[in-house]
């Protein structure tokens, strides 16, 4: 039988998800929710439902794992709790400082449903919080140095067109050169966050907004913006669709660490992604923890997992016999 997936939320993430789950045979997608006329909204999916959220309780008994395309700024802390009462569900949280307080939430309201919910799913966090645990558990005698960029982060996109006065925007990470070239080089660099990355931002503001004001309140965000130094162009709607209509995105995860009695001997471990979609890499890694969700959830467990709760094997179509014969 098929893996029942529903989405909930269509934009850049739901869209990514509907095309992860069709390079899925083992998955189907059941039904997409939004907040929108669901009479106005056209899926590709022909055989999935369109539905309207105030009717996703109808659906408790019909989607094995309900995947949430909201953004971290203001929906999942609020729907991934209230979610996984009803559903298995996966998210791609991913305000880092605010993880543990999403786990704890999660996690509460998810033994109380006997369900599996997976949390900050997608490349970071999720496939470089992986590789970053790996490292240091090699290297123990090391350092751990992440970069991202350059590309459009969808989340901190998000958290400025939710500003007053903002019609449109996009935020390109972009990583100091000086910085991962000193991290190559074996030079061990302390680093605060503003020497790895500059952020640079594209913004539509609506008719009458104050950009000094829309500007301040981007340069001063918590978590977001307020530990870079941060750029912000001012930009008519035309310019944005014509220059920045792609989502492209990557990043490196290098661990430096020494070896031997002595520690006479230098490692490099790097970790690369290059992506012409953002959105589209992070939904095939979100359909992978939706198949573990899924195995987690018939196997009896319950609770909010992370990347580093769920063994590699889960995430695979293929069987046990098989990924030893061919990937070990």
């Amino acid at each position: 039988m098929s893996i029942r997936i529903g989405i909930l939320g269509y934009g850049n993430l739901g869209r990514g998800v509907e095309c992860a789950v069709k390079q899925n045979p083992d998955m189907e997608l059941a039904a997409v929710f939004t907040r929108r006329n669901p009479e106005e909204l056209s899926v590709l999916t022909k055989t999935a439902a369109v539905c309207h959220v105030k009717d996703v309780e109808s659906w408790k008994d019909k989607i094995d794992v309900m995947i949430l395309c909201g953004g971290s700024a203001t929906d999942l802390p609020v729907q991934s709790p209230e979610y996984v009462k009803m559903f298995n569900i996966v998210d791609s949280f991913d305000t880092h400082a605010n993880i543990p307080e999403h786990y704890q939430k999660v996690d509460a309201a998810a033994k109380e449903a006997g369900r599996v919910g997976i949390i900050s799913v997608g490349w970071d966090p999720g496939m470089f919080s992986l590789n970053r645990m790996y490292a240091s558990a090699i290297l123990p005698d090391g350092k751990d140095y992440t970069f991202w960029g350059k590309g459009v982060s969808q989340g901190h996109s998000d958290a400025i067109r939710r500003i007053e006065g903002v019609k449109d925007a996009k935020q390109y990470t972009i990583p100091v050169s000086a910085a991962l070239d000193a991290v190559r080089n074996g030079e061990n660099p302390e680093l605060a966050a503003r020497d790895k990355h500059t952020r640079e931002c594209f913004v539509v503001l609506e008719e009458g907004a104050d950009a000094a004001k829309v500007e301040y309140e981007i340069k001063t965000m918590p978590n977001y913006f307020a530990d870079y130094d941060t750029t912000v162009h001012f930009i008519s709607e035309e310019e944005l669709k014509k220059n920045h209509s792609g989502i492209p995105h990557g990043g490196f995860v290098l661990r430096s660490g020494k070896t031997g009695w002595e520690e006479e001997n230098s490692h490099l471990i790097e970790y690369r992604i290059k992506l012409d979609s953002n959105p589209e890499f992070t939904s095939c890694v979100i359909a992978a923890y939706a198949r573990a969700a899924y195995r987690l959830y018939k196997e009896g467990q319950s609770g909010c997992k992370t990347v580093f709760d769920i063994a590699p094997a889960y995430l695979s179509a293929k069987d046990n016999a098989e990924l030893i014969a061919t990937l070990l």
